[in-house]
């Protein structure tokens, strides 16, 4: 204890069991003790007269969620002297109202006016209000709250100090809410710079530093404030250049500026980041929120303790590298730089990193060994996924031919004039491709994907964010390590960005100001959840590779078997490998037909039999659970039809779209399978495998699309490019071309320039 001006105050926290506020924002998942600070923006309502019910009832069922997963929750509310005007002003109205009936008529009523009405009286007449509804609200989830009044000097007096302690420790251990304020029925009238003395010293002067001064006296994990803002910006909210801080550290006050206080109660934006500072250094951590925007309210708190990427973190472990924002930015801006280069120095980056890929080849390996190591030891990956994990030199040489012939296609696809027109004299258009901008490719256990996927972006001149499985991370380090060394030929090294911090995969799909789209590689399962988690952002992929093969009645003997063992077993784990074997009715109880059954037991492939195919046999296999199945192993569903008009029928009832094969000899049952068939990818006579952006002659893909617009099938550099229109003039206007104008409209076409092959 010291003294200052003869008042006691505690110059450092007591000790807590942890020591250390968490170091990031997965962390917070692991929070015990937790204070949720309510600003009086979020529990006021917009005119300031009342409590915002709503909002306030959806904090107390996400504060009783989490006290009934067995947390200890406190808050500290602000919200009395609100409910105690609306009270009071209904009261004097009211008063007022008789008083002028009888002496002066009703005339008189809209003459009177409300006197101005102190704060204290306002908060003595709210306070039991307020507990009250608080009580209401958590005795709908089976939840006892209590009400703890107190002032600054409750905590300058050390008997005072311990006995609210143990009253508070007290609750906590009976599963009670504690509901904590200022009592600013008698509190004195704040001192300027009173709050703060330092770092080490903090008193209660608003509900910030009050939230801060009991999170670390009652060793908090976490402390949540929420008010009217999204977080701390580095310039104040509403201005054109503000940004959303994600993480701020101790330090970083000199590059923020503050604004103005919040629209009501005490504190400002600065007052909560001082209390922040302080209650972080106690070993609390701190996330300042918005508790009042519709969209986020509703499950604000519940998302900052899952660790999802709300608000403003504080943390006092500066991570090494840049943030995720900052490598957004560098890849924008990188990305710009790439497309501004010749055509040619693109091809030769690539060209570059493709004889990187063999030179290094023993790096290259040595580090998926390390990979492959961990993932067994561990025990996590199922046989598929490890067979994409594991790179070999046969798949290192491989993917240098693909990466040489994307350089090689590459030489006009990004400004290439597709379209010209000339709209009048001395007035020409011209419709040219240009890069997306910044792409966000997620991928699992697929190390190749990485220089694959740089390549096109390469190509095509786009930025490019990467976020590989932490089960290839010495993997991908090594990889993009090299195809930033090729990159750097040409002093672009930044367009290329590998994220290696904790984002998780739903924090990077809400980052739609830097990333224009979002291509999932990986099991179905990623790319729905991205699909879920995109905000604003267009997703490219599929979520499923449900693949089909119909043998149709004038199928051939010898390709048959071929067909579906090379669909079905070549890689088994890849998502054009065939899922289902559609045979028409008229095979069964065929040779062809057992030879395709003993193919597949030779094969060890699994066989689940479909509703129609299982009521044919007398002792069937196991049934299919669902049509809609992608195994990804040696399994598959057989299925029986009728006709190849219900096979068509089929598929676009239990398919997605993806690839889809017929094998027959009968070329006009080929055509109309090959027409009628609404998928991606539809062959005749031809393995499923042959999806694939490598074997299309494209170099190598960044995956396959089933969407309907943009790409579709295999995406090649082609489907990473946009356009943009080019219109050059000489002083013309659009008044020119008015009814009464001196020019008209010719809309003639021109020409295109000529490609260049080679």
């Amino acid at each position: 204890i010291r003294c200052w001006s003869n008042i006691p105050f505690i110059t450092m926290p007591l000790s807590r069991a942890h020591g250390k506020s968490f170091a990031h924002r997965s962390e917070l998942k692991h929070a015990k003790r937790i204070v949720v600070k309510l600003g009086s923006a979020v529990v006021t309502r917009g005119d300031e007269c009342g409590l915002a019910l709503g909002r306030l009832a959806s904090i107390v069922e996400q504060v009783s969620m989490l006290q009934n997963q067995g947390r200890e929750m406190m808050i500290v509310t602000s919200g009395a002297v609100a409910f105690g005007k609306q009270r009071l002003r209904h009261e004097i109205l009211l008063s007022q109202s008789v008083r002028q009936a009888l002496h002066s008529g009703q005339s008189q009523l809209k003459d009177m006016a409300i006197p101005v009405l102190e704060a204290r009286a306002c908060a003595a007449a709210g306070q039991s209000g307020l507990m009250a509804l608080y009580e209401a609200m958590f005795t709908q989830y089976s939840i006892c709250a209590a009400q703890i009044l107190v002032t600054n000097l409750d905590f300058h007096d050390e008997q005072k100090r311990r006995n609210l302690n143990g009253t508070l420790h007290e609750l906590l251990r009976m599963n009670i809410v504690p509901i904590i304020n200022t009592n600013d029925a008698v509190v004195p009238p704040p001192e300027p710079n009173s709050d703060l003395q330092g770092v080490n010293v903090i008193s209660v002067k608003d509900n910030d530093s009050l939230a801060a001064r009991l999170a670390v006296e009652m060793k908090t994990d976490l402390l949540i404030v929420l008010s009217d803002v999204e977080g701390l910006f580095d310039s104040p909210p509403g201005s054109d250049d503000a940004k959303l801080i994600d993480i701020f550290y101790p330090g970083d006050q000199q590059s923020v500026t503050f604004g103005t206080k919040s629209r009501v109660g005490m504190g400002g934006m600065e007052a909560k980041v001082k209390a922040a500072l302080w209650a972080l250094q106690g070993g609390t951590s701190v996330v300042i929120a918005n508790g009042t925007h519709p969209k986020i309210s509703g499950h604000v708190i519940t998302d900052i303790v899952e660790g999802k990427k709300v608000g403003t973190f504080f943390s006092e472990v500066k991570p090494a590298g840049p943030t995720v924002e900052q490598q957004g930015e560098m890849a924008r801006a990188g990305g710009r730089t790439l497309a501004a280069l010749q055509p040619e120095q693109r091809a030769e980056i690539i060209y570059r990193l493709a004889d990187l890929l063999t030179d290094q080849r023993e790096e290259i390996l040595l580090a998926n060994k390390k990979d492959l190591e961990e993932a067994e030891n561990k025990g996590r990956l199922a046989l598929p996924l490890l067979k994409r994990l594991s790179l070999s030199t046969s798949k290192l040489n491989s993917l240098a031919i693909g990466l040489r012939q994307i350089a090689a296609s590459s030489q006009d696809s990004v400004g290439r004039v597709i379209r010209r027109t000339r709209i009048a004299k001395d007035l020409d258009l011209e419709q040219v491709t240009v890069p997306i901008g910044v792409l966000l490719v997620i991928f699992e256990s697929r190390p190749d994907c990485l220089p694959q996927v740089s390549a096109l972006a390469i190509a095509s001149g786009n930025g490019l964010l990467l976020k590989g499985g932490k089960e290839a991370a010495h993997s991908n380090h090594i990889l993009h390590h090299l195809t930033q060394e090729a990159l750097s030929i040409h002093g672009v090294k930044d367009a290329v960005q590998l994220v290696n911090t904790r984002e998780e995969v739903e924090d990077l799909c809400r980052l739609d100001k830097l990333i224009d789209l979002i291509i999932p590689r990986g099991s179905s399962q990623l790319v729905r959840n991205i699909q879920k988690a995109a905000k604003g952002i267009p997703v490219m992929g599929h979520s499923e590779g449900i693949c089909h093969v119909y043998v149709d009645t004038d199928a051939s003997v010898e390709k048959v078997t071929r067909i579906i063992r090379d669909s079905k077993c070549e890689y088994p784990a890849a998502c054009n490998a065939l899922e289902t074997l559609l045979i028409h009715r008229d095979l069964l109880r065929t040779p062809l037909f057992d030879q395709i059954i003993d193919m597949l037991r030779v094969e060890q492939v699994k066989i689940h039999a479909g509703p129609k195919f299982a009521s044919y046999l007398t002792f069937s296999p196991s049934e299919v659970k669902s049509l809609r199945t992608e195994y990804g192993d040696l399994e598959c569903c057989i299925e029986v039809v009728d006709s190849v008009q219900e096979a068509v029928e089929h598929i676009h009832k239990y398919g997605s779209s993806h690839t889809d094969v017929i094998i027959t000899e009968n070329e006009k049952t080929a055509e109309f399978f090959l027409q009628h068939v609404d998928s991606a990818c539809v062959f005749w006579n031809a393995s499923t495998r042959f999806s694939d952006g490598y074997r299309f002659g494209l170099g190598a893909e960044v995956g396959i699309s089933t969407s309907r617009i943009h790409a579709r099938g295999p995406v090649g550099i082609e489907g990473l490019l946009t356009t943009k229109w080019l219109l050059r003039g000489d002083n013309h206007v659009v008044s020119d071309f008015s009814e009464h104008g001196s020019m008209k409209y010719l809309h003639e076409s021109l020409p295109l320039p000529q490609r260049n092959t080679n």
